[in-house]
């Protein structure tokens, strides 16, 4: 007879496994239902991404576009990602026994993912609030947008703008949880467990990995900013603190220079740096290059001969005419235009856009200062105090992030200064072939349309060389023949002062003054503009040419030399025309000859050449310096007393009045006779 207690050990020992079966049971029913958690929020989540992004962003129209980029950040992109997501994992569904490690293994390759884009919308979520809190300012606004929130998503409620905004933020910082709460109903011992650690991890470090990002993010806005301020108001931003901190930053570098302390190295900084520089100097160049290429347009622009009326026959000159006025009318001009918006302007938002980073790089240089000098204590003291950590941090921060995100700028920086250049050439070779097309109507009206290439180019070579010659030989005759001088007027009663300084020194030494003279010294003269005096000496008694000796008629002294111009004297009409005497008709018989007295000869002023005169043409004369004249007529026949006709060596020929000049006859030799 069996022993009826022999079975309670039995059922004892049934009993824990019973439990751990019963337990089992529990955590993957807990599994269950955490993988269908977050299967339904994701699809939930998804949902309202696009209810924002379709919606309400097309709906709130009564916003700057600037306002919803900023609002809604990249929630388009984060909808791609998750979609595609959300594909994957409902997938996963058709796997049940391997339903929770393909989950994991989704993660992990989602985790860039969800990197890339999520970091950036949570960097724009603190400005997205402020823009939020701006609207809740202006009742009507916030009235309207409310109620088209209300509209579309009811369940928002009286948070409107910011319940919907912090959706993004709320999901990836629930992944860590979901992804914990499936590893703790999922047995350690299972193979998907290390999967599930690995997924939740890694999730973690996003989170963590988008922390850091926007609190990068959040110190470069901080230092980012360019303002403009007056000296005034830059001054009264000096306090003790900044003084101390400037203080203390020269000294860290007084250190380094002078090789008491070491200076940190970071080869991949300065390798990213000095490409932006390099960047930055090409961008810089462009840009000044680009700015002068329009600036000639613009003169080139503004220069029409083509709409002047020539003196010239039509044919060739009228068919370039036509051509010229259609080309800078309607091509140069859609040239100029095409080149501000497509070149320029693109450039100088590149440029504008280099001024961020170049201002983070100085600020880095700073910070790296202050990183310096607080492990030097870390070193020594072992401690540092708050705020020195907190400047620790931002250093570190300045330099991740650049060491960051400086590739990808001056990749980008690249790309685009190749495209304007790229844009440039292409408008150069569109604005080449709309000429040519332009142009073909009109060369073949030429006379010259049937020539081959080698005799065309033959027959512009010799066109171009005998209009060089011709332009050659005018300017060395022009180059000969001196500008009409330009004098000051005499001074008032000044006309016996010049005969006695010019019957005294010549016309050669005689100057006029061009500007009031107040002499500073005993021996410099003060002469009042206009003025004629007789150079003595140009130089001083030291040797300065600057100061020319002169005599005004009564005193002599120092003027200064860029004070003087040489006085060229141009005879009166009065005096020209007494010279030519009574015109004679050649047809009348000559009066007869009376006998009279002789008279003794005066000094009657006499007319010569002050310059030299090269005739170009056969109605002039040429002259030679000092050559003495007879005024014929002291106007041309037009009337014109800028020109004289004269007689020289039995030759007639008009040449300018401004180059003849009066000069007194010497005194006539011997004994006249009595009358």
């Amino acid at each position: 007879m069996a022993d009826p207690g022999a079975d309670e050990p039995s059922s004892r020992s049934g009993s824990p496994a019973g439990e751990g079966q019963d337990s089992e049971d529990r955590s993957l029913l807990h599994q269950r239902l955490a993988i269908r958690e977050l299967i339904d929020t994701e699809v939930s989540y998804l949902h309202m991404l696009r209810l924002c992004s379709s919606d309400i962003r097309s709906r709130l129209q009564q916003l700057p576009q600037g306002d919803l980029d900023v609002l809604f950040s990249n929630m388009d992109d984060i909808i791609k990602v998750n979609d595609k997501f959300l594909h994957d994992l409902q997938e996963t569904a058709s796997e049940e026994e391997e339903q929770v490690r393909l989950i994991g293994n989704l993660f992990l390759d989602f985790q860039e993912e969800f990197e890339r884009v999520y970091k950036v919308y949570c960097a724009s979520y603190d400005q997205a609030l402020l823009l939020v809190e701006a609207y809740q300012k202006e009742p009507e606004l916030q009235r309207e947008i409310q109620d088209i929130i209300e509209a579309v998503v009811p369940q928002a409620g009286r948070s409107g703008l910011s319940f919907l905004l912090v959706i993004p933020l709320q999901r990836i910082t629930k992944y860590p949880l979901l992804l914990q709460k499936i590893l703790e109903n999922t047995l350690s011992d299972a193979s998907a467990y290390s999967v599930l650690q690995r997924a939740t991890s890694a999730l973690r470090d996003v989170n963590a990995n988008i922390n850091e990002y926007k609190m990068r993010k959040e110190v470069a806005s901080k230092y980012n900013k360019v303002e403009q301020l007056t000296l005034r108001e830059r001054l009264a931003r000096i306090n003790t603190h900044t003084l101390s901190k400037k203080t203390t930053r020269l000294s860290q570098l007084l250190k380094q220079e002078a090789g008491l302390v070491l200076r940190t190295e970071d080869k991949e900084f300065d390798d990213l740096e000095e490409r932006f520089q390099w960047v930055s100097v090409c961008v810089t160049e462009l840009k000044s290059n680009v700015a002068a290429y329009l600036d000639n347009l613009e003169a080139f622009l503004r220069f029409r001969p083509h709409d002047y009326d020539l003196d010239v026959p039509e044919g060739p000159v009228a068919h370039y005419r036509s051509l010229a006025r259609d080309l800078q009318r309607e091509a140069f001009l859609e040239f100029k235009q095409r080149l501000e918006g497509l070149v320029w302007q693109p450039l100088c938002s590149l440029a504008k856009a280099l001024v961020g980073p170049q201002n983070l790089i100085k600020k880095r240089l700073d910070k790296l200062l202050d990183f310096e000098r607080v492990e030097e204590k870390l070193l020594e003291a072992g401690s540092v105090s708050y705020e020195e950590e907190a400047a620790r941090h931002t250093y570190q921060a300045l330099n991740s992030l650049l060491v960051a995100e400086l590739p990808q700028f001056n990749q980008l920086a690249l790309q685009w200064l190749g495209q304007i250049l790229c844009t440039f050439v292409a408008l150069q070779r569109d604005l080449a072939k709309q000429v040519l097309q332009r142009a073909e109507g009109s060369m073949n009206q030429l006379p010259h349309r049937h020539l081959l290439e080698p005799a065309f180019n033959k027959l512009v070579e010799d066109t171009l060389g005998q209009a060089s010659d011709q332009l050659r030989s005018f300017r060395e005759n022009f180059e000969k023949v001196l500008p009409p001088p330009t004098t000051q007027p005499l001074l008032p009663g000044s006309e016996r002062q010049v005969q006695a300084l010019l019957s005294k020194y010549g016309p050669g030494k005689l100057y006029q003054v061009t500007n009031n003279v107040s002499g500073p010294g005993t021996l410099d003269l003060t002469l009042p503009r206009g003025q004629i005096v007789a150079l003595l000496q140009n130089k001083d008694t030291k040797g300065n040419s600057g100061r020319w000796l002169v005599d005004t008629g009564g005193h002599r002294g120092y003027v200064p030399a860029g004070r003087l111009q040489l006085y060229h004297i141009v005879p009166s009409d009065q005096e020209l025309r007494g010279q030519v005497g009574p015109h004679v008709d050649s047809r009348q018989p000559a009066p007869q000859r009376t006998s009279a007295p002789v008279p003794s000869l005066s000094a009657v002023p006499q007319v010569v050449a002050a310059y030299p005169f090269v005739a170009r043409s056969h109605h002039e004369v040429s002259l030679q310096a000092g050559q003495p004249v007879t005024v014929l007529e002291a106007q041309d026949k037009k009337g014109n007393p800028e020109w004289s006709l004269v007689e020289v060596n039995g030759h007639r020929g008009y040449v300018p009045s401004s180059f003849l000049a009066r000069a007194p006859n010497p005194a006539p030799w011997g004994w006249s006779l009595p009358s």
